[in-house]
């Protein structure tokens, strides 16, 4: 009987843990890992995500191989960076981080990016990039109010979640709707795929 590899989440995300379970893809370990978001001076927020997408799996890597039960697994990775131009904006965890982010959103189009890196039972690394184009509406003052006392921006890189209160706010989306979110379904599942890791297994199951 073959037995199924063991999948590692280097992530404390909800939102990438709900993603992969609604692609029928149960993480067996999630082992967030503590690195440092800071960007580098003059650094692209493309350079950035696929930057910490990498040293997040191999934060994790070294985790796993100090853990007898999380070595042989996969391991996955992943970042979020939301950027106007080159310029990276926060994960919001202040209300005036938050309140800056929505004004300079409002009414412009933005790009989000989410690295990806996942490491193979053989220690070998599979990195991706994606990127999402998205429009915001002009923001009213009541509207801006409105959101951040919902409190749904703490934590979110941009300060929004596309999937709450602000979907209400995107005039136009070019390119992966789970990416905003956080981790693009269609290029996990692909990534997965490619490295033999058996994606569909519990997709039988499924009544």
């Amino acid at each position: 009987m073959t037995v199924r590899p063991q999948l590692v989440l280097a992530s404390g995300s909800p939102r990438r843990l709900q993603l992969l379970q609604q692609a029928g893809i149960e993480p067996d370990h999630l082992t967030p890992v503590n690195a440092d978001e800071t960007p580098l001076k003059g650094e692209a927020p493309r350079s950035l995500a696929k930057r910490l997408a990498k040293e997040k799996a191999e934060l994790a890597l070294e985790n796993a191989r100090r853990s007898p039960e999380l070595q042989g697994s996969f391991i996955l990775a992943a970042d979020t960076v939301v950027a106007l131009g080159r310029r990276i904006l926060p994960k919001a965890e202040m209300l005036d981080q938050a309140s800056m982010c929505l004004r300079l959103l409002s009414g412009r189009s933005h790009r989000v990016y989410t690295g990806m890196t996942l490491v193979t039972p053989k220690g070998a690394f599979r990195n991706r990039l994606v990127e999402t184009r998205v429009r915001f509406k002009r923001l009213s003052h009541d509207e801006m109010e409105a959101y951040l006392a919902s409190g749904e921006w703490r934590g979110k890189a941009g300060g929004y979640a596309i999937q709450g209160l602000a979907g209400t706010f995107v005039v136009k989306l070019v390119g992966s709707y789970t990416n905003v979110m956080g981790l693009p379904l269609y290029e996990t599942v692909s990534l997965l795929v490619g490295e033999d890791f058996p994606v569909h297994f519990n997709w039988f199951s499924r009544a």
